[in-house]
């Protein structure tokens, strides 16, 4: 029985199904089961069962701890690379290799006659052999194994040619560069990176992937070490920065196609002791929850912040320090309000996303459009809702604030640690306390926290329940959650983020206080008295729930 009516008879896909992947083969020689997969008709592991069947090979679960270490050096990485195997263990006189592909016994041959030893394939789906290639023989190995091909997983938006003489420019336009830069690109979507660290140091390159809010080392042979300076260049060459500058700071972008779709990458590169060193921002629209909810923001905050978003004038204030979120929030608040009744314009440094239905323009300080001459300018398209990417100085608040007292909503980010010290960092700046006072309506401070992954979530008790802060107040008996560590969060234990969230809202004893130049530990004081809870107890209170730990509370917060 061919392998589509094999499929059709098990009731993974049906004939119309079937016909629709006959239909669409790019040559008669490609297999039916590849279509299949290929139009995501069937997975992949329903495909490999029904071959097991057929063909008496075992499908298996691959474990990166089950691999056996020495069979690694008997096989040369070069067929790893080449068919996609891996060697798992010994099996009597004898090795066995996964495989995704039953059919292709020239590469078992190749293996069997390089390593002279007799070869048991076994069956697993590509990807996840794929991912163990890259654990243990590192992204881009294949291109330092001198397995020079050109990548078609990135597609580069709007790349241009440079012309040089310089080595390192002509090296970082060859094959092996654009493919090795394009993988480690294309792994650092795959693990869900917000940023990608490329750090130079004197014996070392080293390359670093900012996870859920946290630095992984990325698995790169060693050799990378002597593609320092064609990847840097690579890197100039996509983002139109200058190739030939060595010795000053440079930003630039770029964007690129992967998994079909389009995402931005931001890019600063720094002079450092031993070369450039570069970060690169990836913005993926399609990755990034622009609801509230999703967010984390839920019970009475969700019903505050609603009401404050809502209101017809005033200054609301997002704070918190680089990556905690500030930005996603107010779009989401953007989002939730949007209306065909409503005139809303954004000033943003840069625009990292794209809202539909609101007018969104980047500042460009080389021409002198600031945040302050930008928000004049607005004002005079009479917007209902105006949103400030950041107040960084005492004219773009001030602005600001009278935009707020003559009618208009103003939306804005500041670099505080907490809700209440947003009032006295504007006072600081230099903006006049009745100012504040008055135009001030919110001050929503926030962080982000792992959550457990729900793959190896378990209940534990804490063997020394002392280690916990005090301000858990942790009660005997009580259990807590954790993660083990699986393939799927890849042994973190965490998947995902979500927010913590301190809203501060203002009312005539607070704005009093303000006038008084009060100190944000007797606004807090106050506030506390009338409902504020702290990021710390919101975090507690996800702990206890189950959404995270209390060590990563700890983290993000501070007593």
């Amino acid at each position: 029985m061919s392998i589509g009516e094999a499929l059709v008879s098990k009731g993974l896909i049906t004939r119309e199904q079937l016909a629709e992947a006959m239909n669409a083969r790019t040559s008669p020689s490609e297999r039916i089961d590849q279509v299949l997969i290929r139009m995501q008709l069937v997975a992949e592991r329903d495909v490999l069962e029904v071959f097991s069947e057929q063909l008496m090979i075992p499908v298996v679960e691959l474990r990166e701890g089950e691999i056996d270490r020495e069979l690694l050096a008997l096989i040369p990485p070069r067929l790893i690379h080449k068919y996609g195997l891996m060697p798992i263990s010994k099996n009597g006189k004898g090795v066995r290799v996964a495989t995704s592909d039953p059919f292709n016994m020239y590469a078992l041959d190749e293996v069997r006659t390089c390593i002279n030893m007799p070869v048991e394939p076994v069956l697993a789906p590509r990807a996840e052999i794929h991912k163990l290639i890259k654990a243990f023989y590192g992204v881009g190995g294949e291109v330092l194994q001198e397995m020079v091909a050109e990548s078609g997983d990135v597609e580069i938006i709007d790349e241009q040619h440079v012309e040089s003489e310089d080595l390192d420019v002509q090296m970082a336009q060859e094959a092996s560069v654009i493919k090795l830069v394009n993988e480690i690109l294309i792994e650092a979507i795959d693990q869900r990176a917000s940023d990608i660290h490329f750090e130079p140091f004197e014996n070392d390159f080293r390359v670093r992937y900012r996870v859920d809010g946290v630095l992984h080392v990325a698995n790169v042979p060693p050799e990378i070490r002597r593609f320092q300076n064609a990847i840097v260049s690579r890197i100039k060459i996509l983002s139109s920065l200058n190739i030939a500058e060595r010795r000053l700071p440079q930003d630039g972008g770029f964007k690129i196609k992967a998994h079909g779709r389009e995402i931005d990458l931001r890019v600063s590169i720094i002079p450092m002791t031993f070369g450039e060193g570069i970060v690169l921002r990836i913005l993926d629209r399609t990755s990034v929850a622009l609801d509230l909810h999703k967010l984390g923001m839920e019970g009475r905050t969700y019903e505050v912040f609603m009401d404050l978003i809502n209101r017809p004038h005033g200054i609301l204030l997002v704070t918190g320090p680089t990556g905690s979120g500030k930005t996603t929030t107010l779009y989401a608040a953007l989002r939730t309000i949007v209306s065909d009744e409503l005139k809303i314009l954004t000033i943003e440094d840069p625009v990292e996303y794209y809202l539909e239905g609101i007018n969104q323009t980047p500042i460009n300080p080389k021409i002198g459009l600031t945040f302050a001459r930008a928000l004049r300018s607005f004002l005079r398209h009479d917007p209902d809702v105006v949103l400030v990417g950041e107040i960084r100085d005492k004219e773009t608040a001030e602005v600001a604030i009278n935009a707020s007292l003559t009618g208009h909503l103003v939306f804005s980010t500041l670099h505080t640690n907490d809700a209440v010290t947003a009032t006295t960092r504007l006072l600081d700046m230099g903006v006049e306390p009745f100012l504040v006072s008055s135009s001030l309506e919110g001050v929503l401070a926030q962080r982000l926290v792992r959550t457990i992954c729900k793959h190896c979530k378990e209940a534990y008790e804490p063997q020394n329940p002392k280690t916990l802060p005090a301000d858990f107040a942790y009660q005997p008996g009580e259990r807590l959650h954790r993660g083990r560590g699986c393939k799927e969060c890849r042994g973190t234990g965490f998947s995902g983020r979500r927010a913590l969230y301190e809203l501060l809202v203002m009312n005539d004893k607070l704005r009093e206080m303000v006038l008084q130049h009060a100190s944000a530990a007797q606004l807090e004081a106050v506030a506390r008295q009338q409902g504020l809870v702290l990021m710390r107890e919101e975090g507690w209170r996800l702990a206890r729930a189950g959404v995270t730990t209390p060590e990563e509370v700890l983290r993000v917060t501070k007593v």
